[in-house]
């Protein structure tokens, strides 16, 4: 039985993959770790808080002791590694925070990993950290150079760059993940495709910053889980894999998709003041874990967007919840007067 922990397995992308991974594989057991900051939510995983093969620990990743005792105790093999502050807009506001986390806490996860003597640490990282491309150039390879441009890029690009230096330095057996936006269900509603969908659900304006004709490839989260669990199980150690969606589209263009099928016309669109160096395109070439680990994308976009928005349709207490604390807070102070 493969034992891991998996850190922040309690945000969007880290509970639909412990979700998937309890469903698919037999012979595994999870250690969800999560410091349960405002993203994590224990909601979004209370159907498998019962299953005898998932353990729920709460804890933080900047917290080598707990780490230490955790791995021990329930005797853990390896670690995925989701934990990580991840919004731009919260990066600009509050760049410490990402550095902190992102930045020390992986610190932390490969000190323990080292130390301990675990098979496999995977880092689960983004397109973000290779910047910004133009119109016509080429999408993201694995080998295009790391230009962060936002903090939390940075901080990201920070971890990855520490993984691979565990790797070479100490030996570790270790395996970096990079993808593009994801989306589906149980996305805290900062992010943008959850937040069109609460507004549209509300007829609130939507905030689509600058011109939004900014390009980005959209992912959907389970098709991005079942990538890691392969490069988990089958990816060469000290290698990069990037993983795209291949749906490459504007922001308005995404805005108006999912105002028409919410049912709501294009008068809820509000154009406001773009964020400080905010990346033009991202575009993801994926050609390396499809020819090695034979992987795509089976979820496309038309179908995808239709299940997250039945999704956020029919649990619109999980999202009612979040948006009466936290989030209602932060939108609040983001885009009021806008």
């Amino acid at each position: 039985m493969k034992r891991i922990l998996v850190t922040g397995g309690a945000g969007f992308i880290g509970a639909n993959f412990v979700k998937f991974l309890l469903k698919e594989e037999t012979d595994v057991f999870i250690v969800n770790y999560d410091a349960m900051t405002y993203a994590g939510n224990l909601e979004s995983i209370s159907d498998v808080l019962t299953d005898d093969r998932h353990v729920f620990v709460h804890g933080d990743i900047r917290d080598s002791v707990k780490i230490d005792e955790t791995i021990k105790s329930h005797r853990l093999e390896a670690i995925i590694n989701f934990a990580a502050e991840s919004h731009v807009d919260r990066s600009i506001e509050g760049p410490e925070a990402f550095i902190d986390t992102n930045v020390n806490g992986t610190l932390k996860l490969l000190i323990s990993s080292q130390k301990i003597g675990l098979k496999r640490f995977l880092q689960v990282s983004t397109d973000e950290v290779y910047g910004s491309l133009l119109p016509d150039e080429e999408a993201f390879r694995e080998d295009t150079q790391i230009k962060p441009n936002s903090p939390y890029s940075a901080s990201k690009a920070a971890a990855d760059h520490l993984v691979r230096a565990y790797h070479h330095t100490f030996g570790l057996d270790s395996i970096t993940t990079r993808c593009s936006n994801n989306y589906g269900p149980y996305q805290f509603p900062e992010k943008m495709i959850p937040l069109c969908i609460n507004n549209a659900f509300n007829n609130k304006k939507i905030p689509v910053y600058g011109d939004g004709m900014q390009i980005r490839d959209w992912l959907y989260v389970e098709d991005h889980c079942r990538a890691i669990w392969l490069a988990f199980k089958n990816g060469k150690t000290g290698e990069t894999y990037n993983i795209g969606g291949g749906n490459q589209m504007t922001n308005i263009e995404l805005v108006k998709i999912i105002l028409k099928e919410c049912g709501k016309d294009e008068s809820l669109i509000d154009f406001v003041k773009d964020r400080p160096g905010h990346d033009r395109r991202y575009a993801i070439d994926f050609s390396k874990i499809k020819r090695e680990l034979a992987w795509s994308p089976l979820c496309n976009f038309d179908a995808g967007i239709r299940k997250t928005v039945k999704w956020y349709c029919e649990n619109r207490k999980w999202l009612d919840n979040l948006t009466s604390g936290e989030y209602k807070k932060y939108y609040e102070k983001m885009y009021s007067g806008r």
